[in-house]
């Protein structure tokens, strides 16, 4: 097995590395851990995910509030189709991507938290109603669901109705209590599945739900007909005697087998499970970890760039840039943000639902925790009002302009570029920096709650005036800090 491994890194080390230019294009986008509130060191619910796209692409902060609507209201769909409005709308939390269909991520009221992975599906011909839906799916899911489950509920009414327009995706959805995956495949079907509680589940870019049993209705829901269909596409022969595995069934080959994958689910996998896995192993929906899973272990995952592994192949920063490398890091060069949401269920939403967020990439900026209770977003951090972000989020020209804003995503892009360029000189200083300003905030995180928490009993408006100057002094710090590295 050595032999085959060693064999094919050199294969890999062999290939082009334009290849790695177009890791977005091809469908490597995102990675994300689910860890269950049993699972955790302190009882919450976390899910972790970097969000990876096209270079240049900014990210906008957002604090939507919980509105009231008129009987007469409709959603208009991307593509055309209509969603009857729902009477109240929760508020949330909401990272923009201008121009992206699915790059968004949510946080609403109740903690339920939404970010997604391309998954590639074999369907090729598949079934729309009114043009089908995409981008508003987790959008409509964030607005309407108290729960994890209950947003996969919606989301799975969503898709059988307009059809997703996709290839296919994979949504992780978490709420205080408990954490779900939820499969869409291009077209009407989908299936997901619930992480136990004492485990954690990882998945890069390829379908991670394997066998299925929607009987049990606690851990497993999905389309009624997602086995029928595949066997009428094919994908599937009972004769075989083999049980239904809705990945082999329904997912891409070439997404199941791409090293890109593999690599970012073993690298991560083998740093959290107690279980050590092969290269070429066939992985576990989900595991039971090695420890309890903190904060800290899952940013160290989402910073990773194979550190100790023959993944690695150049100790010195493959020649200065670990980022750009034909095998695709969890870290990676299309890293647009990454984050950690810490869900706990005894604490009130405001202060029990925390966004630590790493505003470009995490291996060089530090993760900010932003508190649900906040009202307002550093002005930096946003661009305009939450209504008139949705209603030009397709508009390319306003999409051209914020790239040549000094908004602070732009700042922190030109920042990682800047280190990228000699990243084995920079990072030792770059790293220091960082750590110290993240401990500061570890170490602070008690007392400062226990202070918001003495004074939200009687008097919460005051003690969300609190976590909004907390939490926007942390963002402007590491802001400030980056400017002032850019100008060295």
């Amino acid at each position: 097995m050595h032999r085959i491994f060693s064999f094919l890194l050199i294969f890999i080390i062999g290939l082009s590395s334009a290849l790695a230019q177009n890791t977005a294009q091809d469908g490597m986008n995102c990675f994300s851990i689910l860890v269950g509130k049993k699972a955790t060191v302190d009882g919450s619910v976390l899910l972790a995910h970097n969000e990876d796209d096209f270079p240049f692409s900014v990210v906008n902060w957002y604090k939507v509030p919980l509105l009231n609507h008129k009987k007469s209201e409709q959603v208009r769909l991307k593509n055309g189709g209509r969603v009857q409005q729902a009477e109240k709308t929760f508020g949330f939390f909401w990272l923009e991507m201008p121009g992206f269909d699915f790059s968004d991520s949510y946080m609403n009221q109740w903690g339920v938290t939404i970010a997604s992975n391309q998954c590639k599906s074999k369907e090729q011909n598949a079934e729309f109603t009114d043009g089908g839906i995409g981008y508003y799916l987790r959008r409509l899911m964030a607005e309407r669901a108290k729960t994890a489950r209950e947003a996969v509920k919606i989301g799975g009414e969503l898709i059988e109705r307009f059809g997703y327009t996709s290839s296919g995706r994979t949504y992780c959805i978490a709420d205080p209590n408990e954490a779900w995956m939820l499969a869409a495949v291009m077209g009407k079907h989908w299936v997901a599945e619930r992480i136990p509680d004492d485990q954690v589940a990882i998945i890069p870019n390829y379908y991670t739900i394997g066998e299925i049993n929607l009987k049990d209705t606690l851990n497993f829901l999905g389309s009624a007909d997602i086995v029928d269909y595949a066997i009428k596409k094919g994908w599937y022969n009972p004769k075989s005697g083999k049980p239904f595995n809705f990945r082999k069934a329904y997912g891409d080959p070439v997404s199941l087998e791409h090293y890109s994958n593999i690599g970012r689910h073993w690298a991560a996998i083998n740093l959290l499970s107690s279980k050590h896995y092969d290269f070429f192993a066939r992985f576990p929906f989900s595991f039971k970890p090695k420890a309890k899973i903190a904060l800290t272990d899952l940013m160290k995952v989402l910073r990773n760039h194979y550190e100790g592994t023959q993944l690695e192949m150049n100790p010195a920063y493959n020649h200065g840039n670990p980022h750009k490398n034909v095998v695709m890091r969890i870290c990676s060069q299309t890293n647009r943000y990454g984050f950690v949401a810490q869900l706990r269920s005894w604490l009130p939403p405001d202060v029990g639902n925390i966004w630590w967020i790493a505003p470009h990439r995490p291996c060089v900026q530090p993760f900010v925790p932003w508190y649900y209770g906040i009202e307002k977003i550093p002005q930096a951090y946003t661009f305009g009002d939450c209504k008139t972000a949705l209603r030009i989020h397709f508009n390319p020209q306003t999409v051209k302009s914020e790239l040549t804003s000094r908004s602070a995503s732009v700042i922190f892009i030109k920042f990682a570029a800047r280190v990228d360029s000699n990243y084995a000189k920079a990072i030792p200083v770059i790293r220091k920096q960082k750590e110290d300003f993240q401990k500061k905030e570890f170490l602070n995180q008690k007392s400062f709650e226990d202070r918001v928490l003495k004074i939200y009993r009687n008097n919460p408006v005051k003690a969300r005036q609190m976590l909004t100057k907390y939490s926007a002094q942390l963002a402007e710090e590491a802001l400030r800090q980056t400017k002032k590295q850019l100008k060295k």
